[in-house]
């Protein structure tokens, strides 16, 4: 059974074995009932005379554990056999029996809620709990009352009234008058059962803590979150008192963090964390109880370095961020990080920001890339608070190399200030200007679209010396793949052409200092999560909602079977589902009537996906869209130009605008909608000649794109090139094409069959007019060389 392996063949010989005496195999031939009775009901019934025997056994070891075994069959059919034995422990004179009869009690109500409810198990569960002197039972009893009460409460008006007799005075009293005697799991219940508890004067309250005052020095960190939920529950609407609770808890709090395994540590700084975001003026003191340690684990220190930054006021930011600085060097990078943007937070807080802009500077000089970086972007939130501290940061940071920066947001930052104080930065123009040389070179959008801006602004601080920058960069911006920024470059260019007073009070208008940066959690959602105190809630930093609610989890993905053939069909919006498919090129196996009825299938299934144009394609819509002299940024032979405005324009920004011949025509043009079934295609395959066999190479960003074959498929049809079948597993795909000349009835087919760990293509073309196959070739290869980069 351990191994997995299917050994209900000898279910009927261990029946028989149960008669034994001995309590270790007795629970052995249990434990071998209880897992293999579900899967073969029609056996478990073999089961139901001996357990029914023990359930009467003089030892209630062994009257206990056949009770247990009755009720974790879980067949529904022998549910008549589990209500006496259940009645009966209930009532047995030992402790364990009945002990395990109040958790059956919850398991038969899972298996038959009727038979639980008519055989009034619920009511003799309350009467136990209220008289019987064992803990434990009295804990299992409320824990299956609890269970049973709930679930039933949606559909019975009298267990919603059970529930609330749960929670009244005489039953919680009487829990926390004897919480001492239960077990760290049992408090855990009582004491979430008190949480609940609607006091009616100010003395119930106190009476209540009084009672619980020893609860916070218990060893065990459930009992002592559970014990401080119940504390701040009680005393929400007393203002004074909730503050003092604060202080009663601290001690406690910081004692278990110190104390116990890294886990517990994390779960007790995650409640911490959320009362210190209510009150840090409370633990502003205890900043040292927070200093990271070198045994911590990371996610320790990330939350710690979390705790620094919402306790610093003024009396102590000195000490914390002299404490975070010594992170900064730290081995581990992310912690590294994460000690840089803290001291920031703390600076953007208002608290000492002389030093703290001392500090940050400082970081630059240390020569590490993810130090500059996290430092720029820092130092450039302050500068958007702070701007009177611009020419101690310029100052500085001026003297940065763009070349020694890699990371997307840290350039971007740089960048931002180039533009933004320029008039006090000597050399911004020409930095600028030399990264618009390498704009090619940066494959971050995010970089791209802030240099449009920067170079921009530096333009209406210094035109001279921008002038031949602008031109440049609003040149590569509207001729970039990447739709924003190719929408804004278009955006800027337009507004150029408008007006360039209008443009230079769109692009660099007067800013105010920002005040409060925007929070990421609303007060609402964390309100929500503290009255969710001691779950789940806290350590997500959600209200359970939000991870338990279906429509909050987001959408599943699951991976395409690749082992299937995928047909594509002669309109690139409908897509056919998969068939398989023999290896055979002859032998596609695809008739007109499965491609019918998939398709079928296929446009009620089809999903929306985000469009991105291919690097070597301009639409002609896009194009129509344009004036001429925008058009001509993207064409290296510009039109001939009927506005003036356009050639002072573009003559200011040094944008080429003489007349050029027009490119010459393409040597192939293929048709936009080929149609060709699959099988025509199987047919043409076996009769057409083989024109070329070639070999090329895919490139890295599309070998990484492969990992959806779709992709590929998608790319293809934007080139006009359908695919018909595809099919293979990682590393190897297969996938046939064909294309149709236009003007003509001949047909291009290629068999496509790719290698991506090895990133190499293996080509087999077949054409109606042989003479044209090497210029498909070249465009084909064209296309494929291009998937992957756009």
């Amino acid at each position: 059974m351990t191994a997995g392996i299917d050994v209900s063949a000898a279910f009927g010989e261990m029946v028989l074995c149960s008669a034994t005496s001995d309590v270790v195999t007795k629970k052995m031939c249990y434990l071998y009932v209880g897992a293999h009775a579900r899967a073969h009901p029609d056996l478990a019934l073999l089961t139901i005379n001996f357990l029914q025997r023990d359930c009467r056994d003089q030892d209630p070891t062994i009257r206990g554990l056949a009770l247990r075994s009755l009720c974790s069959l879980r067949v529904s059919n022998l549910v008549e056999y589990l209500v006496t034995p259940l009645t009966t422990g209930l009532k047995d004179p030992s402790a364990y029996v009945r002990m395990i009869a109040a958790v059956g009690a919850a398991k038969l109500y899972h298996i038959s809620a009727t038979a639980c409810i008519d055989a009034d198990l619920p009511a003799s569960l309350k009467a136990l709990m209220l008289s019987d002197p064992d803990a434990q039972v009295v804990a299992n009893c409320l824990h299956s009352l609890q269970e049973i009460w709930t679930l039933e409460a949606a559909n019975s008006e009298a267990a919603a009234r059970e529930i609330e007799t749960l929670y009244s005075k005489p039953v919680v009293f009487y829990l926390l008058n004897k919480i001492k005697e239960f077990s760290e799991w049992a408090q855990c219940i009582v004491l979430e059962l008190a949480s609940k508890f609607l006091p009616s004067d100010n003395n119930e309250i106190f009476d209540i803590m009084n009672l619980l005052e020893d609860r916070l020095q218990h060893a065990n960190g459930a009992v002592v979150l559970a014990t401080i939920k119940v504390f701040l529950h009680l005393t929400m609407s007393m203002t004074d008192v909730h503050q003092q609770v604060y202080e009663r808890i601290k001690a406690p709090l910081l004692t278990l963090v110190g104390a116990g395994s890294p886990e517990q540590s994390y779960s007790v700084l995650c409640h911490l964390h959320l009362l210190v975001m209510r009150a840090p003026m409370l633990f502003s003191s205890d900043y040292k109880s927070f200093y990271c340690q070198f045994s911590d684990p990371s996610y320790v220190k990330k939350l710690k370095l979390e705790m620094l930054t919402a306790i610093a006021n003024e009396s102590n930011t000195y000490e914390i961020v002299t404490e975070l600085c010594e992170y900064a060097g730290n081995v581990d990078v992310p912690i590294a990080r994460e000690s840089i943007r803290a001291v920031g937070k703390i600076a953007l807080q208002q608290y000492d920001v002389n030093a703290i802009v001392d500090r940050l500077l400082q970081f630059l000089e240390m020569d590490k890339d993810y130090v500059t970086a996290e430092t720029l972007v820092l130092v450039k939130d302050l500068l958007r608070k702070y701007p009177q501290w611009s020419h101690d940061c310029i100052a500085v940071v001026g003297n940065i190399s763009s070349k020694n920066i890699q990371e997307p947001k840290g350039k971007a930052a740089l960048i931002w200030m180039l533009g933004e104080y320029s008039q006090d930065m000597h050399d911004a123009p020409y930095i600028l200007e030399s990264l618009v040389e390498n704009w090619d070179e940066e494959h971050s959008p995010e970089v791209r679209l802030h240099l449009l801006t920067a170079v921009m602004k530096c333009f209406f601080k210094r035109p001279p010396e921008t002038q031949k920058a602008l031109g440049a960069t609003l040149a590569a911006g509207l001729s970039d793949t990447h739709q924003d920024v190719h929408d804004r470059a278009l955006f800027y260019y337009r507004l150029l052409q408008y007006n360039p007073n209008v443009a230079e009070r769109v692009v660099n208008p007067p800013k105010q200092a920002v005040s409060v940066f925007a929070d990421t959690q609303s007060s609402e959602i964390k309100d929500r999560i503290f009255d969710e105190f001691n779950s789940l809630s806290v350590v997500y930093q959600k209200p359970s909602y939000m991870f338990t609610d279906k429509e909050h989890r987001g959408p599943f993905e699951y991976s395409e079977d690749l082992t299937s053939l995928t047909v594509g069909a002669d309109d690139p919006e409908n897509v056919i589902s998969a068939q398989r498919y023999q290896e055979n090129d002859n032998d596609l196996l695809l008739s007109t009537s499965d491609k019918e009825d998939n398709g079928t299938r296929a446009s009620n299934g089809s999903s929306t996906s985000t469009y991105n144009a291919p690097s070597d394609l301009i639409s002609p819509s896009l194009i129509s869209s344009q004036t001429p002299a925008e058009t001509s940024l993207i064409n290296t032979g510009g039109p001939t130009y009927s506005s003036q405005s356009n050639f002072s324009l573009d003559d200011l920004l040094g944008l080429g605008v003489t007349e050029a011949p027009a490119p010459p025509p393409p040597a192939l043009t293929l048709n936009s909608k080929p149609v060709l079934d699959p099988g025509t295609f199987q047919r043409k395959w076996g009769q057409l000649a083989l024109a070329l066999s070639q070999e090329c190479s895919l490139s890295p960003q599309g070998a990484a794109s492969l990992m959806n074959p779709q992709s590929l498929i998608r790319h293809m049809q934007s080139n006009y090139i359908q695919c018909i079948a595809s099919g293979g597993q990682p590393p190897n795909y297969k996938f046939f094409f064909y294309a149709q000349k236009d003007g003509a009835t001949a047909f291009f087919l290629v068999e496509c069959i790719v290698n991506t760990a090895s990133a190499k293509v293996q080509l087999k073309i077949k054409a109606d007019d042989g003479t044209a196959a090497e210029a498909f070739s070249t465009l084909f290869q064209s296309a494929l060389s291009k998937f992957g980069l756009s």
